[in-house]
C-alpha cells in the first residue's frame, strides 16, 4: 500500500521522495517533506512549496485529504482505496504482502557452527535470524539459497578425536585422566565414545594414529544432532558444504593468488597481503610445514561461492569474528572478485536469566547453555520471537521465565491472543467469511479504518525490514498491531452492532497480517487460546 501511493505521487511530482508515517493518525496516513527539498531549487518558502504541491496531489480516488502542515504535505486516505485494498488482500490471502519475483540470486550462509558439539543459546541467535531473513526475502521475490558451512578440517577436528578419547578413558573406563589445556567436553561425547566402542572395539580409543577416524565418526554424529536441534526450531538448510572437501582445491586457489600479487613468503610462511585492504597485519595461510591455515580454508570457501555466480552473498557471523571481516573481504578481491557484494552481518552473544538469576549452564555440553535446552523448556515460537526482538548485532537479555506467563508480559502470548481473538468473534458472528469480505466500508468507523491501514503496512515493514536487515522491525510491528487490535476490542462493542460487518472486516485485516508476519517469522498463530 506504501508503495502504491509514493509511486503516485512521484509520478505526479516526476521527482523522488520520501513518505513517511506520522506517529498521530490524525495528522494523515502518511506524509512528506519534499517541500523541503525543492525550495533551494524553487527558491521559495517550503510552506508556499507545500500548499501549491498539496492542491496538485490532491485526489479523491486515492485521498480522502491532502494538507500542508508547517512544510510537510500530509495525506488522509480515501475509504475507496482502503477498501480496494483490503478486498484484494482478503480475496487473495495466500499473496498478501508478496513481492515480485526479482531477479537478485543470493546465497546467505549462516550457523556454520564447528562440528565438534552440539549448537549453544550463542548459536540461536544467528541461526533464528539467518533462517527468517531467508524467509522474508523468498516472500518478497528473491532468489535466495540458504548454507551451512561445515568446518571439519583443521585442529578442531584432531582436538575432537582426542576429546573423545579422554572422555571414554575418565567416564567409561574410570581411568584417571591429565586433561590437556584445550579440549572439548561434555557428556555427548559420553554418547559418542560408546557409539565408536560398538562399531570399532576399545581399542581405537588408545591408538593416537585412529583419533582423526575417530574424529570424522564424531563429526558426523554431532552433525546428525546440530541438523535435529535446528529442524526443531524450524530451520533447514538447503547446502552443507564441507571445508575439508575444498582443500582439494588450495593449490588452484593459491595460484590465482600468487598470479595476482597477493602472496609472499617469510620465516617458512606464507603472508597474505592484508594490510593493503586496510587488515591491521598480514596474515599467515601456509604454516611452516606447509599446512594450510583456517583462513585459507575461508579463501577457498569464499572463492567457491563467487564461482557459483550469485548477485550477492550475506555471511552471518558471531560477533568475536568481527576481526575477521577485513581480510577475508581482502581475499576475495585478490581472487578477482567485487567485495562490495559480500555483505556479512554479525549476530551479538546473549545473556539468559531464569527467575532474575543466570540461567544454569548444561553439563551435558560442558558448560554451555545448549540451544535444545531452551528449546524444550519455553518452545520454538518463544524463542524465535525474542531472539528477534532486537537488531543482531546488539545485546540481548531476557528471562525464559518472562516467555512462560500467560499474559502481557509475554509478547509472543499477547500477539497470538490478539490473533485468537479476533477469530473467536468471527466464529461468534452469525455472518460467514464471505459476507464479511463482501462488506462496503462506506461509513465506517474511524477507528476501525486506522485498524485496517496499520494492518495493511505489512508489506513495507517487510520490505524495509529485510532491505536494512532488520528483523525487529516486524516484530515491533506486530506488537503494535496487537496493541490495536486489544484496544479496538476493549473500546468497541462488536458482536450485534449496527457495525459489526465493518468492524469484523476491519478485524479480519488485522488477523491476516498477524498471521502472515508470525509465519514470516517461523512462527504459526494461534487460532485458540
Amino acid at each position: 500500500m506504501q508503495t502504491i501511493v509514493k509511486e503516485y505521487i512521484e509520478k505526479i511530482l516526476e521527482k523522488e521522495i520520501v513518505l513517511e508515517k506520522p506517529k498521530d493518525l490524525s495528522l494523515g496516513h502518511f506524509a512528506t517533506p519534499v517541500a523541503f527539498a525543492l525550495a533551494k531549487e524553487l527558491k521559495k518558502s517550503p510552506m508556499q512549496i507545500a500548499d501549491d504541491l498539496a492542491e496538485k496531489l490532491s485526489n479523491k480516488e486515492v485521498f480522502e485529504k491532502v494538507e500542508a502542515i508547517k512544510g510537510f504535505i500530509n495525506f488522509t486516505l480515501s475509504n475507496s482505496f482502503l477498501e480496494k485494498e483490503l478486498n484484494q488482500a482478503l480475496e487473495s490471502d495466500e499473496n498478501f504482502a508478496k513481492d515480485i519475483k526479482k531477479d537478485e540470486k543470493i546465497l546467505l550462509e549462516y550457523v556454520s557452527a564447528n562440528p565438534t558439539g552440539p549448537l549453544h543459546i550463542g548459536h540461536a541467535r544467528g541461526a533464528i535470524f539467518g533462517d527468517t531473513l531467508a524467509r522474508v526475502g523468498k516472500y518478497l521475490g528473491f532468489d535466495i539459497v540458504t548454507e551451512y558451512y561445515v568446518n571439519d578440517a583443521g585442529a578442531q577436528m584432531q582436538l575432537l578425536g582426542t576429546s573423545v578419547s579422554l572422555a571414554a578413558r575418565d567416564f567409561i573406563f574410570n581411568e584417571t585422566v591429565e586433561y590437556p589445556e584445550s579440549y572439548y567436553r561434555g557428556e555427548y561425547l559420553v554418547d559418542i565414545a560408546k557409539q565408536i566402542i560398538d562399531k570399532f572395539g576399545k581399542d581405537i580409543i588408545y591408538d593416537e594414529n585412529r583419533f582423526p577416524e575417530m574424529a570424522i565418526f564424531a563429526k558426523d554424529i554431532v552433525m546428525q544432532i546440530i541438523v535435529k536441534d535446528l529442524k526443531d526450531l524450524g530451520i533447514e538448510f538447503e547446502n552443507f558444504v564441507s571445508e575439508k572437501s575444498l582443500y582439494s582445491s588450495w593449490e588452484d586457489t593459491k595460484s590465482v593468488l600468487e598470479k595476482n600479487g597477493s602472496l609472499y613468503t617469510k620465516d617458512e610462511k606464507v603472508y597474505l597481503k592484508s594490510t593493503q585492504f586496510g587488515d591491521d597485519s598480514d596474515r599467515v595461510v601456509v604454516r611452516e610445514n606447509g599446512i594450510p591455515t583456517y583462513l585459507a580454508g575461508d579463501i577457498i570457501y569464499h572463492k567457491n561461492k563467487y564461482d557459483r555466480n550469485f548477485d550477492k552473498y550475506i555471511n552471518i557471523w558471531g560477533a568475536d569474528h568481527h576481526g575477521y571481516i577485513t581480510r577475508v573481504k581482502a581475499a576475495v578481491e585478490f581472487c578477482g572478485n567485487d567485495s562490495k557484494k559480500l555483505e556479512i552481518l554479525l549476530s551479538q552473544m546473549v545473556q539468559l536469566l531464569k527467575g532474575k538469576e543466570p540461567y544454569k549452564m548444561s553439563k551435558r555440553a560442558g558448560n554451555v547453555i545448549l540451544m535444545s535446552d531452551i528449546t524444550a523448556e519455553i518452545g520454538s515460537d518463544a524463542l524465535r520471537f525474542i531472539f528477534l526482538t532486537k537488531k543482531s548485532d546488539t545485546h540481548l537479555e531476557f528471562d525464559i521465565d518472562m516467555l512462560k506467563n500467560q499474559d502481557s508480559s509475554n509478547p509472543i502470548f499477547y500477539i497470538n491472543y490478539a490473533h485468537a481473538r479476533i477469530n473467536q468473534l468471527i466464529e461468534k458472528s452469525s455472518l460467514g467469511v464471505d459476507d464479511i469480505k463482501n462488506i462496503k466500508l462506506e461509513n465506517i468507523n474511524q477507528d476501525a479504518k486506522n485498524l485496517i491501514y496499520e494492518s495493511l503496512l505489512l508489506k513495507s515493514v517487510l520490505q524495509e525490514a529485510f532491505a536494512k536487515r532488520e528483523i525487529q522491525k516486524i516484530t515491533d510491528y506486530l506488537y503494535s498491531l496487537a496493541s490495536s487490535v486489544h484496544r479496538f476490542y476493549n473500546e468497541h462493542k462488536i458482536i450485534g452492532t449496527s457495525e459489526e460487518k465493518e468492524f469484523l472486516k476491519a478485524l479480519s485485516m488485522a488477523k491476516l497480517s498477524i498471521k502472515v508476519a508470525l509465519q514470516l517469522l517461523g512462527i504459526k498463530a494461534k487460532d485458540i487460546m
